[in-house]
């Protein structure tokens, strides 16, 4: 092995061990977030199913709205929550913590660390959400007050729009707007694949006037969306019921731990495609271990 092979190789065997030890929950964490992903994915892929055969204009995400939306357009009735999926209004934190629209940047400041948030919607008079004001609004109003930086006039857009805000006082002029937000009847795997798109912890949900009821945490729309290993034996179950008569689906054995199913016994070829292939298109199962025999 010549010198740039030895090389190669040793960049390659440290790009192999992780830059930090494993925790004891590590793998059952990974597992949770692909669980998390795949709900995401799936959420993404019935909206684009829906924009595509939409006659009109593309929809927005089910029960995505914006600040102080009017009464509901057909956009936002295009796709209608599936049967016994979990809804945001399930999983949401009520009450809401939220800022008046003139309170002071400081008194943000306060209620960010009483309340342990990094954001927090911002109201009106009427309790219409008009935007979201972060911990990142307010250390950006320091930062330029601190530099005494000042953009030329040529400079770029964002950053006239950051310096403007650095001159702001209260939570109108600091906010980021207009909110992204979710209604309570979306199911929870469109709220997460919301908060995915938009890279946000936490949604504001309204009701159809915009107004404020509540707040939807990913962490706890993550939770929802994973269901248990029991949930899962469950649904596999059900489909090898669906798929095999009686005396095959008797012979199939079913073990599911931390998503990972296995599936054992004694089925024609035919069927043990079909029910692997089932098996697998489930979007809580992480992995699916074929011992199944045929005959």
């Amino acid at each position: 092995m010549n010198t740039h092979e030895n090389f190669s190789a040793e960049t390659d065997a440290r790009r192999s061990v992780p830059s930090r030890p494993r925790s004891p929950g590590e793998q059952a964490r990974q597992d949770m977030l692909l669980r998390y992903l795949g709900a995401v994915a799936t959420a993404a892929a019935e909206h684009t199913r829906t924009a595509t055969t939409h006659t009109g204009p593309a929809p927005e995400p089910a029960g995505a709205t914006g600040p102080a939306p009017p009464a509901a357009s057909p956009a936002r009735e295009a796709a209608p929550s599936r049967e016994g999926a979990p809804l945001v209004r399930d999983v949401m934190d009520v009450p809401a913590a939220s800022v008046h629209d003139e309170l002071p940047y400081r008194d943000i400041a306060r209620l960010l660390a009483r309340e342990q948030v990094s954001a927090v919607p911002v109201v009106d008079e009427e309790d219409h959400v008009v935007g979201v004001v972060s911990e990142s609004d307010l250390l950006a109003k320091i930062a330029f007050e601190a530099s005494g930086h000042r953009p030329g006039p040529v400079g770029r857009l964002r950053e006239r729009r950051m310096h403007g805000k650095a001159h702001g006082e209260s939570a109108a002029d600091l906010m980021t707007s207009p909110a992204i937000t979710v209604l309570p009847g979306a199911t929870v795997a469109e709220a997460a694949w919301l908060a995915a798109l938009s890279r946000l912890k936490r949604l504001p949900v309204t009701d159809r006037q915009g107004r404020l009821v509540g707040v939807v945490r990913r962490d706890a729309l993550l939770q929802a969306l994973i269901r248990d290993d029991t949930g899962i034996r469950t649904e596999v179950e059900t489909r090898i019921a669906a798929l095999c008569p009686p005396a095959e689906r008797d012979a199939v054995d079913v073990t599911v731990h931390d998503g990972v199913v296995e599936l054992t016994g004694k089925v024609p070829r035919a069927t043990m495609d079909r029910l692997v292939a089932e098996v697998e298109a489930i979007t809580d199962v992480v992995e699916v271990k074929n011992l199944l025999t045929a005959g």
